[in-house]
């Protein structure tokens, strides 16, 4: 028999903007705001339609697990980037705002992952462009996973002696 790995997810919606530089070298942000100077640049996402605040309670008490592992899928006009990150028992999610994943371990009330393996500035530069356009709609799928709830269907298969 198998064990079933449990994956909860939230989606965040959100517009581009002329201003979005995403240079940010440390986080990536995305808000419900919906104006932007260009001073944000860790800003990917404006008018976003969901905060920390609203996760769903079993998706927060998934990325506050000592072996949480975020996977971030940000998606606009067909391109796509991938964000791996830790989450942590830490974690205060209480932001009414922002959504922000860091490569530091600094956590605040908008800080949704830590230890990122990448910030705003680390994206591919082809889906920031798309990301200056205002009509541009950007997806935002976080996945959130226990490390110890992982099987692996070989696991047994490949022992070595």
């Amino acid at each position: 028999m198998v064990a079933k790995t449990v994956v909860y997810l939230e989606v965040i919606k959100a517009r581009g903007h002329p201003n979005i530089r995403a240079r940010h070298r440390t986080t990536l942000e995305v808000t419900k705001e919906s104006y932007l100077t260009v001073r944000g640049d860790c800003i990917i996402g404006v008018s976003a339609d969901k905060s920390p605040l609203e996760f769903s309670e079993e998706f927060k008490n998934c990325i506050r697990g000592d072996d949480a592992i975020i996977v971030t899928i940000i998606e606009a006009s067909s391109l796509r980037d991938i964000i791996l990150a830790q989450g942590s028992p830490h974690l205060i999610l209480t932001s009414s705002t922002k959504t922000i994943l860091r490569k530091s371990t600094y956590i605040e009330p908008s800080t949704i992952a830590i230890r990122a393996n990448k910030a705003a500035g680390d994206l591919r530069r082809d889906l920031v462009e798309k990301l200056k356009d205002p009509l541009t709609l950007v997806e935002i799928k976080l996945y959130c996973l226990q490390l110890g709830e992982i099987t692996s269907v070989y696991e047994l298969s490949r022992r070595v002696f």
